[in-house]
């Protein structure tokens, strides 16, 4: 999916609302263990109630590598439907990859080529040429960990080094890689108030901006400090939807609260463009 159809999505739905499917089956409701495949029955029945209402979905592959085999067919069940039923759906395979050379390249053909993802989470401490083999595939898209909403991101990402914190320079020295148009970037929600100041590094970048919902992010103020001209912005929330309840009505209970998100992102772009 390019940059383009992308932005076409936010402004026909309204809404820049990224689902995470972090699928637990410790989590999901009971009736669903008796399926054969309890984990994409789970996903098929969040996708049919909310995909009018969002423009992502972000699977964290960490909750389906945790069940080996049928976890990973879990995962390729599920991209497959949504890249069946709901192509104009962007994908983000939350992976978190990272590694040299051929070693990236490998990664990237797994989640581009193989199971069909629009885009991927990568770290960055490795450096140009852990990266720049995931921004070699055409329509794809690298989304770089800049600023994450853990309380461990202060550990390292705020640390100032050569009068910079560190994040600030992961951004900038990204910037000089090859094909550095396919980047992304995470920014927790947690810590909107330092948009702004990515905002003027990558004044045109697309955000990932996990956080609202369950740890406490604030919708209007990420929109404050990281909106663009393109809007720019994909708003993640995983567990204030896809665990509104663990009855039967799950899914129709994860409807309306991404609705509520929705409605309200379509308030701030209202607010921005008009």
């Amino acid at each position: 999916m390019t940059t383009k159809q992308l932005v076409e999505q936010i402004h026909k739905k309204k809404s820049f609302l990224c689902i995470g499917l972090d699928t637990d089956l410790e989590k999901i409701p009971a009736h669903l263990l008796q399926e054969e495949d309890p984990i994409f029955a789970f996903n098929k029945a969040i996708i049919d109630a909310t995909h009018h209402l969002c423009v992502a979905y972000k699977p964290n592959i960490a909750f389906y590598e945790a069940y080996g085999m049928k976890g990973w067919l879990a995962l390729q069940k599920t991209i497959e439907y949504l890249n069946e039923k709901h192509p104009e759906i962007f994908t983000i395979a939350d992976a978190k990859r990272g590694d040299i050379g051929n070693t990236s390249t490998r990664y990237a053909k797994a989640f581009f080529e193989e199971l069909g993802f629009d885009s991927l989470t990568i770290a960055p401490y490795m450096g140009r040429d852990s990266v720049e083999p995931f921004l070699e595939f055409t329509d794809k898209h690298t989304i770089l960990l800049a600023l994450t909403s853990n309380d461990g991101a202060f550990d390292f990402q705020t640390k100032i080094v050569n009068g910079t914190e560190l994040y600030k320079t992961v951004i900038e020295v990204s910037r000089t890689y090859q094909n550095c148009e396919n980047l992304m970037y995470v920014v927790g929600a947690t810590k909107a108030s330092y948009l702004a100041e990515i905002r003027k590094i990558v004044p045109d970048s697309f955000l990932l901006v996990p956080g609202v919902g369950a740890q406490g992010g604030n919708l209007f103020e990420v929109c404050r400090y990281g909106m663009n001209k393109d809007v720019g912005l994909l708003v993640n929330s995983s567990r204030g939807i896809i665990y509104a309840s663990k009855n039967e009505d799950f899914a129709e209970a994860a409807a309306k609260n991404a609705e509520k998100l929705q409605q309200e992102m379509e308030t701030e772009l209202k607010n921005y463009f008009n």
